[in-house]
């Protein structure tokens, strides 16, 4: 006897079967069908959700994968979408990928969807980096984008991220609104093809000059990086769209001593030399950190696949690299720009800078000592851009902004996390601190600690995976807002907010006040001692993460091994408390 949701799976994988699809996608269902019911339940169980940031899922056959159909179904729920925003105006968009498997091939598809809608379509020739697309709606006068990337998940899936007239990632109302209109989507006949082919335009090497043109505007220590124009900087690009870019920006701003790790240029969405391509993780950099300490290099840096993340990883005393988290690197950027803007004047108290509710609170730290103003937003650079956005038109000049998750965003030319700019930075502090303090960028995030507070924060993602997995997160979410812990390292929690209601709580009194927010499936507890930890399903894997903050005082650079160890107990210690291992 089959139960309602087999029988509903048998349906959907029927009408595929019957339906308008081409040839080689039915004779993989039927294989399927007849050997590996598990796969097929996970194919067509559900459909592929296209969420606020549109779509991310493993390629293959099935309503619930990345392939052409679901493809197609976002991008004509889309259009009509746009349509209709734009009632009257010619729609012009862009369309990017980055160099997954089949990402060319999906992006293609979109723009003859879009082409066939009668907009006009600019289309990169091929991969570039996410927040060149970013810039190419602003700079081409576009309402819309998308670029088909999974960013740094493992070489199984592939994406589809949606972004608005201002070059940001879609936003409330039109996120909903836009997923209302891919759910009317529910025939592959419905989805426009092969029309007005010759709405499609291609962007070359030419629009690359104007994005590398932006980007070389934020440089602030030209003299400095003369001076030290030497300086061996390793750069990977994790077979990814960064090649195209980062050692050009890197040679504009005047980087003689690049090392491209070869192994890692070569693009490739197979990503044959890591596991998954993302620069946070230790062993991913493993093959950008061995050449750095072949040629005793200065600097590290990588970027994931389509160039929007950052890694960095700095020699220390005794040349053993150090690899950043988000937050270092956060700290480090952010604080090189308003120390730069200070000394050259540009400060008069109307500038700001964003970080998201996850992310360290140096942030808060350092923008207080150069009286900018900090504003705080969900996670996401969708609302850092949003921040930006609401203070349009005023006398506010935005600097920069960020997340732990290795994002940056210098200027506002584009609206997204930015790896390109956000490494030629980098490289620029690394150059300012050599020739102003004859010291490290590693020797001055230690001062920095000195000064402003010693932070540290941890994260842990907890994987769920397949529909099992999704219930237990929302599962999780619903038992932490029912039964909160009550103290955290053994000083009470104080302090609760949650994002969801838009709540928070004062432990001790009962009372309620409104957070002034965007609503999110997110909580926090804060210690009467200063801990904070931070709860949330990712909106993009199938993960619940846990952000620990802790903070101590760092007497001296000499204290700096001692009181790190004294935090990363502490963060461990959260882990155990929260049964995190």
């Amino acid at each position: 006897m089959k139960t309602d949701l087999e029988q509903l799976v048998l349906s959907k994988a029927q009408k595929w079967l019957d339906g308008n699809y081409d040839e080689e996608t039915k004779k993989q269902i039927k294989y399927l069908i007849d050997n590996d019911k598990k796969e097929l339940f996970e194919s067509f169980y559900k459909d592929l959700e296209f969420g606020t940031g549109g779509l991310r899922g493993i390629m293959g056959v099935g309503s619930n994968r990345m392939n052409v159909y679901t493809v197609g179904a976002a991008t004509q729920g889309l259009s009509n979408y746009l349509k209709k925003n734009f009632a009257g105006e010619q729609v012009k968009v862009v369309v990017n990928h980055d160099s997954r498997n089949n990402s060319r091939m999906f992006a293609e598809h979109v723009a003859d969807i879009f082409a066939s809608n009668g907009f006009t379509v600019y289309l990169f020739d091929a991969l570039r980096p996410t927040p060149e697309l970013s810039f190419a709606i602003r700079e081409l006068g576009c309402q819309s984008g998308v670029v088909i990337t999974a960013s740094h998940n493992p070489k199984e899936y592939n994406g589809y991220k949606a972004y608005w007239v201002d070059g940001s990632q879609v936003t409330a109302p039109h996120d909903h609104n836009i997923i209302a209109e891919v759910e009317k989507i529910t025939e592959v006949d419905q989805v426009l093809r092969g029309k007005n082919p010759e709405n499609i335009h291609i962007l070359d090497a030419k629009f690359d000059e104007l994005y590398l043109n932006k980007i070389h505007e934020l440089s602030l220590s030209p003299e400095s990086v003369k001076r030290f124009h030497d300086l061996k900087i390793v750069y990977s690009p994790m077979h990814g769209a960064g090649v195209r870019l980062v050692p050009e920006s890197l040679r504009r701003f005047g980087f003689t001593n690049v090392h491209v790790v070869p192994e890692q240029a070569v693009i490739d969405g197979n990503f044959p030399t890591v596991e998954s391509p993302n620069p946070e993780e230790r062993k991913t950099m493993t093959m950008a950190i061995d050449l750095g300490k072949r040629v005793k290099a200065d600097l590290v840096l990588a970027t994931d696949p389509d160039s929007d993340r950052i890694g960095v990883a700095l020699p220390d005393e005794n040349g053993e690299f150090v690899l950043l988290n988000g937050n270092q690197t956060l700290v480090l950027l952010m604080t090189y720009q308003l120390n730069r803007w200070a000394e050259l004047g540009r400060l008069n108290g109307k500038q700001y800078v964003v970080k998201t509710i996850v992310t360290t609170e140096m942030v808060d730290a350092i923008a207080k000592y150069y009286k900018v103003k900090c504003f705080e937003c969900l996670t996401g650079f969708k609302y850092i851009a949003k921040v930006i956005r609401n203070h349009e038109g005023t006398d506010m000049q935005y600097i920069g902004g960020g997340e732990e998750s290795f994002g940056y965003m210098a200027g506002d030319y584009v609206r997204d996390k930015d790896g390109v700019s956000a490494c030629s930075l980098a490289a620029e502090a690394a150059a300012w601190a050599r020739d102003t303090m004859g010291i490290s960028l590693y020797e001055w995030l230690k001062r920095l600690y000195v000064q402003f507070g010693f932070y540290r924060e941890g994260l842990v993602s907890v994987v769920r995976k397949g529909k099992e997995g999704a219930d237990q997160i929302q599962q999780m979410m619903v038992d932490y807002r029912q039964t909160p812990p009550t103290e955290i390292l053994h000083s009470p929690v104080v302090k609760i907010n949650d994002f969801k209601s838009l709540e928070t709580t004062d432990v001790r009194t009962g009372k309620k006040e409104a957070l002034v927010q965007d609503a999110s499936n997110v909580l926090q507890w804060f210690t009467e001692d200063g801990t904070r930890v931070s709860v949330r399903p990712s909106g993009t894997e199938p993960k619940i993460k846990y952000y620990f903050g802790v903070k101590a005082t760092l007497p001296s650079v000499a204290d700096f091994d001692k009181v790190e160890t004294d935090l990363e107990a502490k963060i461990e210690e959260i882990k155990r408390e929260l049964k995190l291992e």
